[in-house]
C-alpha cells in the first residue's frame, strides 16, 4: 500500500488496550501504517473512508451476511487501501469463515480479532493518541534533519554531504544521479558489497531509452528484486525550473522504508534542488563573460576584437593555433512559431547543455569556450595541430547529439560546424561559415551535422552579397514556370527537378512520378516552350538545375 504517517499494524497490536486481541489474517501486512480509525456501523461507510484507515466494527453484520457478501467487503477495503480490519467475532460468531481468511491472506489485508470485553471507542481512544504522539515525534525528527540539510548546503558542503545525511537518516543506501552534469554521487557505507553492483545497475538501467520514467516529475514508489529478495525502492525527481534535473535512489536493503524516510528523501530533494541552481546560477555568469567574449572576438570592430585578443589567455587561448567554430541552433518541435513557454523551455535546456560539452570537452582533451546567444550555443575550439581534426570534431559532436536526445525529445537541433582556421584573428571567418552551414542546412538537408563543405554549390548561392543577382537570375529563368504552375494547377517544375535527380532518364522519370511516358515527354516540351530553354544544351540545363537551388533558398 502507499506510504501514510502514522502506526504499524504491528504497533497497533502492542499498544495494553490490544493485550488480549490477536491478528487472525493478513499477515503480511502487519506493517500496513494506521493514519486514522473508524468505526464501521453499516459497510456503506466504505464510500467515505480514506487510504490508510484502520475500521473497527463487530461480527453482528456478518452473522446476517453471506460467505460472499463478507468477502466482497474484504476485497473493497482492500482495494481502497484501507490499513486493515478489527471485528469483535464474539459473541457473534464462534469464528470467521476460512474462506474469507484465506482471502484476506491472499489480499496481505490484516485482521484482528478484537475481545468482546474491550470498547472499540477506547481502542479508536488510545490508537489516535499514539498516531499523534508518533506524527509529533515524526515532524521534530524531520525538522532537524531539515535544518541539517539547509545548513550543510548554505555552507557549501557539496551534494556529498547532502546525500550522506540522507543515508545516516534513513540507514538505507542512497544514490544520487545528475542528468546535466552526468554526475552520480553514492551513500553506500554499510551496505552489502554484493548488492551494490546490482543498485549502481539499476540506476543506469533507469536511464536507458525506452525507460520514460526517468522523465516523470513525481515520485516513483515500486519493488525490485535485489539479492533475490523484493525491496521497496523509492525515486525522487529533481525538479527546477520545470525540468527533471536528475533523481534521488533510496532502496530499503538495510531497514524498512516508509513514511519518514519519504519525508527526508522530499526534504532533500528540495535542498538538492537549491544548490543546483546555485551552481547554475555561478555558471550562468560564467556563460555570460565567455559570451560577452566571443562576441567581441568575432566582432567586425576592430578595438572590440583587439580587446578580447588580448584577454584570449585568460580563456587558455593561443593566438598561433588553429581554430573552428561550430554554431548550435534549437528549435521545439511543436510550435513553428515558437511561444514565449517553448523559448524558456529552449533557455532552461540550453545552460545546462553548455556543462555537458564542456564535459565531453574535458573528456576528449579539447580545448576551446562554449557560449550561448539567443535560442543556441557556440563552440570555439582550438587546435595546436590539424592532424585528425575532422575525426576529433566527429566524434565530438556525436556526444553531443546523442545527449541532447537523451535530454530532450521535444527539440530539434541543427549544427554547423565552419571551417578551421589558422590563428585566433581569422576565428570570425569560421563564425561566418557555421551560420551559413546552419542557415542552408535546415534547408537542404535533414541531417543534424553539417560542415561547411557539405553545402557545395550553397556555399556560392548563399553569399549576401549575390543575393539581388541570385534573384534576378531565378526571375529570368524558371520564375516563369513556377508561375505557370500555379496559374494552371501543373507540376512542370516538380518534373524538371526530377528529372536533374534522373540524369533525364524518362522511363526512370515517369516510373518516380507514377506517370506514363508520354505525359512525361510533353511536360518537357512545355518545360523548354515556357522557359526559352533546350535541356539538350548543357549550358541551358546548367542555369535550370542552378534555378531550383536558387528557389530552395528563396522559398525559405
Amino acid at each position: 500500500m502507499s506510504r501514510q504517517n502514522g502506526i504499524s499494524i504491528e504497533d497497533m497490536l502492542k499498544l495494553e488496550v490490544m493485550e488480549s486481541c490477536k491478528l487472525i489474517a493478513g499477515f503480511r501486512g502487519a506493517r500496513n501504517t494506521i493514519s486514522r480509525v473508524n468505526i464501521m456501523a453499516d459497510p456503506d461507510i466504505l464510500e467515505w473512508t480514506t487510504e490508510g484507515e484502520f475500521l473497527l466494527t463487530t461480527a453482528y453484520s456478518f452473522k446476517k451476511d453471506t460467505i460472499e457478501s463478507q468477502k466482497e467487503l474484504i476485497k473493497e477495503c482492500a482495494s481502497k487501501n484501507l490499513a486493515g480490519l478489527g471485528i469483535k467475532i464474539s459473541p457473534y460468531l464462534e469464528n470467521l469463515s476460512q474462506e474469507v481468511l484465506d482471502l484476506a491472506n491472499d489480499l496481505s489485508f490484516p485482521i484482528i480479532d478484537i475481545n468482546y470485553s474491550i470498547p472499540l471507542s477506547d481502542i479508536m481512544m488510545v490508537t489516535f493518541r499514539e498516531i499523534f504522539n508518533k506524527q509529533a515525534s515524526l515532524l521534530e525528527r524531520i525538522e532537524k534533519v531539515h535544518e541539517k540539510l539547509m545548513g550543510a548546503m548554505l555552507e557549501g558542503n557539496g551534494l556529498e554531504n547532502l546525500v550522506e545525511i540522507v543515508r545516516e537518516n534513513i540507514k538505507n543506501p542512497v544514490i544520487l544521479h545528475l542528468n546535466f552534469s552526468n554526475e552520480t554521487i553514492k551513500a553506500l557505507e554499510g551496505s552489502d558489497p554484493n548488492n551494490i553492483h546490482e543498485l549502481c545497475k539499476e540506476v543506469k538501467e533507469f536511464y536507458e531509452h525506452n525507460n520514460n520514467k526517468s522523465k516523470l516529475k513525481k515520485l516513483i514508489e515500486d519493488k525490485v528484486i535485489i539479492d533475490g529478495k523484493y525491496i521497496k525502492r523509492m525515486i525522487m525527481p529533481i525538479v527546477l525550473r520545470e525540468h527533471v534535473y536528475g533523481h534521488l535512489f533510496a532502496w530499503g536493503t538495510d531497514m524498512p522504508i516508509g513514511g519518514f524516510d519519504l519525508a527526508i528523501i522530499e526534504s532533500a530533494s528540495t535542498t538538492i534542488a537549491l544548490s543546483i541552481l546555485q551552481e547554475l546560477s555561478i555558471k550562468e555568469v560564467e556563460i555570460r563573460y565567455r559570451s560577452e567574449f566571443f562576441e567581441d572576438l568575432i566582432s567586425i570592430d576592430s578595438k572590440r576584437k583587439r580587446k578580447a585578443l588580448d584577454r584570449a589567455r585568460f580563456f587558455n587561448l593561443q593566438l598561433e593555433d588553429s581554430y573552428v567554430i561550430e554554431v548550435m541552433s534549437f528549435k521545439h518541435k511543436n510550435e513553428d512559431d515558437e511561444n514565449e513557454l517553448m523559448v524558456n523551455y529552449i533557455q532552461d535546456f540550453i545552460n545546462p547543455m553548455v556543462h555537458t560539452i564542456e564535459e565531453f570537452m574535458n573528456y576528449l582533451n579539447l580545448k576551446g569556450i562554449v557560449s550561448t546567444k539567443a535560442n543556441g550555443i557556440q563552440i570555439l575550439l582550438s587546435f595546436t595541430t590539424t592532424d585528425f581534426i575532422q575525426d576529433k570534431i566527429k566524434e565530438f559532436n556525436q556526444k553531443i547529439l546523442e545527449s541532447i536526445r537523451n535530454k530532450s525529445d521535444k527539440l530539434d537541433v541543427k549544427i554547423g560546424i565552419g571551417r578551421v582556421y589558422k590563428k585566433l584573428e581569422n576565428v570570425d571567418k569560421s563564425f561566418q561559415d557555421a551560420v551559413r552551414t546552419v542557415r542552408i542546412g535546415k534547408i537542404i538537408t535533414t541531417k543534424e551535422i553539417v560542415t561547411f563543405d557539405e553545402l557545395g554549390i550553397f556555399k556560392i548561392l548563399s553569399e549576401e552579397i549575390l543575393k539581388d543577382e541570385l534573384e534576378d537570375f531565378y526571375n529570368s529563368t524558371l520564375k516563369p514556370l513556377v508561375d505557370y504552375d500555379s496559374k494552371k494547377s501543373t507540376e512542370l517544375v516538380k518534373t524538371l527537378d526530377v528529372y536533374f535527380k534522373n540524369n533525364g532518364n524518362l522511363t526512370r522519370i515517369s516510373e518516380q512520378l507514377f506517370t506514363h511516358y508520354n505525359t512525361v515527354l510533353y511536360r518537357i516540351n512545355r518545360i523548354t516552350e515556357i522557359t526559352k530553354m533546350d535541356l539538350e544544351d548543357p549550358n541551358h540545363r546548367l542555369n535550370l538545375e542552378i534555378a531550383l537551388k536558387i528557389k530552395e533558398l528563396l522559398d525559405k
